[in-house]
Parts: C-alpha cells; structure tokens; sequence
C-alpha cells in the first residue's frame, strides 16, 4: 500500500506514477488466446469439448454443453429461499432503472420540408459471459440479462466455465430472461459466441466481465461483433472525513480489493489519524476474510492512502477516473458534483459500492483502467441500436439537390452528384 501527501513537493510525480501503472493483460495472454479463437473459428464444436477436457479438466459432449431446463428449474429450486427472494428484489429494481433509460422514436419535418427522425430496435441476439472461477456470480447473470430482456433481445445466451453450476446463478438467469446456457468459458467461449459453434448459433454482441483470457478475446472478436467494454481489474476510490467509522471505510475498501490481487482501492482524506485507523482496520478484517489472501495483495500492491484537503478531491477522481467513486463526508454532492469522470458515483456515509453491485438498481458493470475518461457503464442502450430515417417529396428534394452536387463534385464523386443531378433533368 502507498502512502501520499499533496503537500508533499513530489507528490505529483510519485502520484502520477502510481495511477499509471498497468494492471493489464500481459502478451502471451494474447497470444494463447489467438490460437484459441483460430480453433474454435476451424474445428467448433470439437475444439470446445477438447478446450472443457484440457483447461477445465471436464467431459462434454454435444448434449451435455447445453444446460437442460430440467437442470435449470431444478439448480433454481435448490437455491435458498432467502437468496432467490434477494435475486427476485434485486431483479425487480434493476429492470425498472433501465425501463426509465429507454429513449423514444422521433419524426419531424424540418423547415426544408424534409421529413427526418430515428427509430430505436433492440439487438437480435445477445452472449453473456458470466465467470465461474473465483465465485458464483448472480448479480452478473442479472446486471447483463435484465437490461437486455428490459431491451427486446430475443434471444439471451449465457455462456459460463463447466463444472457444477451454483443453484444461485440458475436461479438468477431464470429470473432474468436468459433463453439458454452452454458449459463453455474462457477465450472459447467467446469465439463459439461470435463465430458459432456447433450447436451454439453466434451472437451480435457480448457483454459481461471475464478474466484475462476473456478481456483478450473480446478484444480480437470485436468487428465480428460487438462487445461492451474491456474489463480490468476493480477500482474504488473513497473519499471521506475523520466523522466515519474507520471499519466502515476500511469494508468499503475492501469490497474491491477481494475482487482480484490486482484489483485498486485508494483512500482520499484530509484526517491523517483517520487514515491510521482505517489502515488498521483494513489489516484487522484481512484476517476473518474468506478472500483474505487476494485481498491481502490488491492492498499490498495497488492500494493508496492519499492525504490531501477535501476540495482536491474530486480533481484527484477525475485523474484516477475511476470505477467507482464514493464521497462518505457530510456534504457528498458539494464535492462528487464536481467529478467528471467516475463510472459510478455513491453519496453519503449509508451508500457503500456494495449497494451499487446488487440491489441498488443501477448497473455495476462499469468502465475500468481509468475508461470513465470516455466511456459509460452497461445500460439500456448496450441493447439497443438507432436507425435513422430521411424521407424528402419532391419540393424538399429540389432545396437539398443542388447542395448535394456541389459537395459530391468537389469530393470528386461524380456517381454521388449525377444520383441527385438527374432527378434535377441535369444528368
């Protein structure tokens, strides 16, 4: 963990420094993913049962890839009843956030007498990808699969690693609208999602976060299809006053760094004997934690402490420009008003990012490794796609013609400026 002071006269560099470190994915990632994809695109099918066989150490064949109904109503049934009225709670807020997100259709007439607008549709067909390595992951099964049902796709398909499907995650893509699930993860998943393979019919777009592997391949399918982002490792950076309870911060902090060993939690306040005692907290709850031991290392290697008077803060976001951002002082917005670029941002000491992963409404599938500088999180519109309309008569045809030739002429495009000059008698 790094200590910084901006008082500190190297404070810039040392911070600067720190923020630009890579938490990414390494070259040979890549490269074993490439031939990866290059077999799944040759051999399908058979490339899948042999990639479960020798990465995933499990048998499939072709009827076993797909996980039946049977298995589906059955894991969900085995679920706890506490879990699935937790999933079906968290399910009903996060399909009425992103029902408020949907934009309308448009038309009007201009005063050319042209008639324009824009109509919205919602993507066929859709390839989740929900991890199945380090835990069981059903609020990823619903922060993908909810908005997209809330968006019209038809066709849902959730891909997730072989093995033994937790009864929470069947629980949750039954709650969610998911159409099927295959037993297939990693790299080749994704290229059985934008290719096909086998029984696996290819997709327009996947979303949904991965390990290295994954971002790798998203990476190299995209323009096959589309992706949602490429996902790093977590980030949350909190800002707080020596008024919170310091094991509250110090959970906050950790609720990130458990994620991954590369995961970043950063701590920005103004209170040195607060930080102290966050600090100590933070080591104190690393000893009862199940993911104590990844925990451990995200804070050793990437977790800060700054200390810097509360009114730098948010320009100090706006430069990590982090995954999420929450602002635990007394008046949350005075300061998160002024933050640009955060993913996500939470108000108030009773608003930890543990909310915004679960139940809060909004979607915790956000932008990483400082990608809140241009990019938003998961939403409605990651389902949908907008088509515009031009329609003219013949008077609004006459005021747009000529300036069509001119351009279409100086462009050197004489095909372009005869399709508007002959319907002028000029071609």
């Amino acid at each position: 963990m790094r200590r910084f002071r901006f008082s500190d006269p190297d404070f810039e560099t040392a911070f600067s420094a720190f923020i630009e470190e890579r938490r990414e994915t390494p070259e040979e990632v890549d490269a074993v993913v490439r031939d990866v994809i290059a077999a799944v695109r040759s051999e399908g099918l058979s490339a899948l049962l042999r990639f479960a066989q020798d990465f995933d150490r499990v048998a499939l064949d072709e009827q076993t890839i797909r996980v039946s109904e049977a298995e589906i109503e059955d894991g969900a049934a085995a679920c706890p009843q506490a879990v699935r009225d937790a999933i079906a709670f968290a399910a009903d807020r996060i399909r009425s956030y992103h029902a408020r997100q949907r934009p309308a259709d448009l038309r009007f007439t201009d005063e050319a007498g042209v008639e324009l607008g824009w109509r919205w549709t919602a993507l066929e067909a859709v390839g989740i990808y929900v991890p199945g390595g380090r835990a069981a992951y059903p609020s990823t099964v619903l922060m993908n699969a909810v908005p997209a049902a809330v968006a019209g796709v038809e066709r849902i398909a959730m891909v997730t690693p072989p093995g033994r499907l937790q009864p929470a995650v069947l629980a949750a893509a039954k709650a969610a609208g998911v159409h099927e699930i295959w037993r297939v993860g990693g790299a080749q998943a994704v290229a059985a999602l934008a290719y096909g393979a086998g029984p696996i019919r290819p997709v327009d777009k996947i979303v949904g976060p991965g390990n290295a592997f994954v971002t790798a391949a998203k990476r190299r399918v995209y323009g096959a299809v589309g992706i949602d982002a490429l996902a790093g490792p977590s980030e949350i950076v909190v800002v707080a006053d020596g008024a919170n309870r310091p094991e509250w911060i110090a959970a906050d902090l950790l609720s990130q760094a458990e994620h991954d060993p590369a995961a970043q939690s950063i701590l920005i306040t103004d209170d040195e004997a607060f930080a102290a005692s966050v600090e100590a907290a933070v080591e104190a709850q690393l000893q009862a934690l199940t993911t104590g031991d990844d925990a451990a290392a995200s804070w050793r290697d990437h977790g800060a402490v700054v200390i810097a008077p509360l009114d730098e803060a948010p320009g100090l976001v706006d430069r990590i420009a982090p995954e999420h951002a929450e602002f635990a002082v007394e008046d949350p917005e005075r300061l998160a008003d002024r933050v640009r670029h955060a993913g996500a941002i939470f108000l108030g000491r009773h608003t930890p990012e543990a909310i915004g992963d679960y139940v809060a409404g909004s979607n915790h599938v956000l932008p990483t490794s400082r990608a809140a500088r241009f990019s938003s999180g998961l939403s409605l519109y990651d389902f949908l796609k907008r088509t515009s309309i031009v329609k003219c008569d013949e008077a609004a045809f006459a005021r747009l013609a000529p300036a069509t030739v001119a351009l279409a002429e100086a462009e050197g495009l004489p095909a372009h400026a005869r399709s508007a000059a002959i319907r002028m008698g000029q071609g």
